[in-house]
């Protein structure tokens, strides 16, 4: 495993994207910013993200001089470049000679050139014309002292419904739903795709590929199954895409990594997709602090976020691409950071594997939809803001902490994440149409190790998973074949399995299993799903667990035991008596089901009593109080603990050994007091 971004610089990036083409007109303002990104400890600059139109102002003719003066200055005052291709915003030249590169939207209409990601994918002109610029760049800067990674593109997203699109959806499919039967004899693709989709519903059986639409407003959005495979094609289009670029910037110089700025938990794309087309996994990510959700549960739904963009390259450290030092433009309300709450946020992120800290932006735009946004220098344009310093003191924390850098994050924990199991959830009808709530139930069960400091991985069911002592997989309505060998060869070993409601009903298809639920995982769980009651918002079912009552609401599935053993029981409803928390042994482990949406006093109990039986641990001996969370990396011969107080409030923690504190070199510890938003980070060696 390696903790290293770039062989040319192996220490943590501190900076952010910079938009010097914006500035080109201010005399004297680049000049200005570069003595201001080095007061503010910064030690990288993300160029050129939306500079097509500055470095092609019209076809064929490129203007790169202005960029290699900024890249050459930069590198002389100690600042490295993540180099950005440019396709994230198309010049209006391009759109206005060549109207195909524009989507299609679902209406049937070709888009202007409006704001981002609006062009199609599978144009092979829109292809041939990033390739172009993106090989010119690579040819001059690929191989600069000062670049130490490619920036591909900017926030995947959008779809195209064009005939190029519609033909490479159909394409898709025939190479999707072509196989052989057992006599050897082709099967004819759209015979499979009929059975697939089940098409025989409503009469919509398909004879011929051009009666195939993607859904939309004008298309069949009925069908569970097309929406999958529009999403999956989306998904395979997107990467296919981006691969177009990075082979383009990889032929000048293989060995600069690549990597694209992805969203938190994005609904449209999958990124476990992505993973093995890019060097680095990286994130933009903006939490909510100060808002209506208390700030500890917006630190717990940001580590969710951090946890997933880690473990899509477990072997590598993440990249935070984006963050803000200060406000978000976008967000309902423009909400100030509270003192402190920059540094803690920036660290949470190393915490969980990042080895970068970047925002949007250096310096804030003048005019445009983002000249509200926060920047490390506002439109003061000195180093006299709150902000601004709270920047450099951090970059300043970020020099001490050096040693951290050749650290990763290991643990024992995974926790399902799949997304198309997600997108099966949300375009299938019942049982709760007012809301399956897929996302915030995985959230809800990370919560319970994070705010007790055991550390998650995320994983998809494509991923490797023997290594993990205890895999948690909520809400599990899609399991694919493969995945139900992984789970029995997972639990066989003695691995814990912990399942939930409404689990193992279809097939990757969205085709019900026959024989019961939860389908090809009944035996290890020793029961059957008999019958799965939905709730309106507000009604509540009553569980008995452990001798307490707790409260179920929403999903309640009323289950028969076979070989499970009964823990929890409906106490109400005409299925009082019956199991609501079940556990059952096969071979070496143990396979856990919830029958219903619990309240997170059930959670916290349930995985008490779980985790009790085995040796996961938090990562510190001692007793942290609510809001104040401990997360773990591990060097070759140390480890190191972040402890971080979420509350505005100060808190007393207390430390059953010694550690050293990194930034002030003492030894701590018993008990510390911690001020509000406070943040330790200490080190200790690994006894082997």
């Amino acid at each position: 495993m390696s903790t290293v971004i770039t062989p040319k610089y192996p220490n943590f990036l501190h900076g952010g994207d910079y938009n010097p083409e914006q500035w080109r007109e201010y005399p004297g303002i680049f000049e200005k910013d570069i003595e201001l990104m080095k007061k503010a400890h910064c030690n990288c600059m993300s160029v050129g993200i939306f500079s097509w139109a500055s470095l092609e102002p019209e076809e064929g003719v490129f203007t790169f001089d202005w960029l290699q003066k900024v890249i050459d200055t930069l590198y002389e005052n100690g600042i490295y470049t993540v180099l950005a291709t440019p396709s994230g915003g198309k010049p209006n030249w391009l759109v206005q000679k060549y109207p195909e590169v524009a989507q299609v939207n679902t209406h049937g209409m070709r888009e202007h050139n409006r704001f981002r990601h609006n062009f199609c994918k599978s144009s092979p002109l829109f292809r041939e014309k990033i390739k172009i610029i993106d090989e010119k760049l690579a040819e001059r800067f690929a191989n600069h002292p000062g670049v130490v990674m490619w920036h591909i593109s900017n926030e995947y997203g959008g779809e195209c419904h064009c005939p190029l699109c519609q033909a490479a959806f159909k394409n898709w499919l025939k190479d999707k739903y072509q196989t052989v039967d057992k006599m050897n004899r082709a099967w004819a693709t759209l015979e499979k795709l009929n059975h697939e989709w089940w098409s025989t519903v409503w009469s919509h059986n398909y004879t011929d590929w051009d009666q195939i639409y993607p859904p939309s407003e004008l298309g069949d959005t009925t069908s569970t199954a097309i929406c999958l495979d529009w999403r999956r094609f989306n998904t395979y289009l997107t990467v296919d895409y981006m691969k177009t670029e990075i082979d383009a910037v990889k032929k000048y110089n293989p060995d600069i990594p690549v990597t694209t700025n992805m969203m938190p938990l994005f609904f449209d794309l999958d990124y476990f997709k992505f993973k093995d087309s890019i060097d680095l996994s990286a994130l933009d990510c903006y939490p909510s602090w100060h808002g209506p959700t208390d700030d500890i549960s917006v630190a717990s739904s940001t580590a969710l976020c951090y946890d997933v963009a880690r473990s899509l390259k477990p072997d590598r450290p993440f990249v935070l691409m984006e963050s803000t030092p200060s406000t978000m433009n976008w967000k309902p309300a423009s909400k100030l950071k509270r003192p402190g709450v920059h540094k803690l946020s920036s660290l949470q992120a190393i915490a969980h594997g990042s080895n970068t800290v970047q925002y949007f932006q250096f310096r804030t735009c003048r005019g445009g939809p983002e000249k509200f946004h926060g920047a490390i220098v506002d439109h003061y344009g000195n180093d006299k803001s709150r902000v601004f310093n709270e920047v450099a003191d951090l970059g300043k924390t970020i020099k001490k902490i050096g040693e951290v850098y050749n650290s990763v994050v290991k643990n024992d924990v995974s926790i399902l994440f799949d997304w198309e199991n997600r997108w099966a959830l949300d375009h299938t009808d019942g049982p709760r149409n007012c809301g399956m709530k897929y996302e915030q139930t995985i959230e809800k069960h990370h919560r319970y190790f994070w705010k007790n400091s055991i550390g998650t991985d995320i994983v998809d069911e494509d991923c490797e998973i023997d290594h993990y002592k205890l895999l948690v997989a909520p809400l599990m309505y899609m399991l694919r074949p493969k995945f139900a060998e992984k789970l029995r060869s997972f639990v066989e070993n003695g691995g814990i399995l912990i399942l939930s409601y409404f689990s193992g009903i279809v097939n990757e298809s969205d085709l019900c299993y026959l024989n019961g639920f939860p389908g090809l995982i009944s035996d290890m769980a020793g029961l059957n799903i008999m019958e799965t009651d939905a709730l309106y918002d507000g009604q509540t079912v009553s569980v008995e667990f452990n001798g307490k009552a707790y409260t179920a609401k929403e999903i309640c599935d009323i289950i028969n035991t076979d070989t499970a053993e009964t823990l929890g029981t409906y106490t109400s409803e005409f299925y009082a008596g019956t199991p609501a928390v079940t556990v059952n042994n096969y071979g070496k482990g143990k396979v856990y089901f919830i029958a219903a949406r619990m309240e997170e006093d059930f959670i916290d109990e349930f995985y008490s009593c779980v985790l009790s039986n085995t040796d996961i641990k938090s990562v510190v001996s001692g007793e942290l109080p609510y809001g104040v969370v401990a997360t773990r990396r591990v060097g070759e011969n140390s480890e190191y603990i972040f402890i971080q107080n979420f509350n505005a409030s100060s808190a007393v923690i207390s430390l059953e050994k010694a550690y050293t504190d990194i930034l002030s070199g003492e030894t701590v510890t018993g008990e510390i007091k911690m001020p509000e938003y406070g943040i330790l980070i200490l080190k200790a060696a690994i006894n082997r």
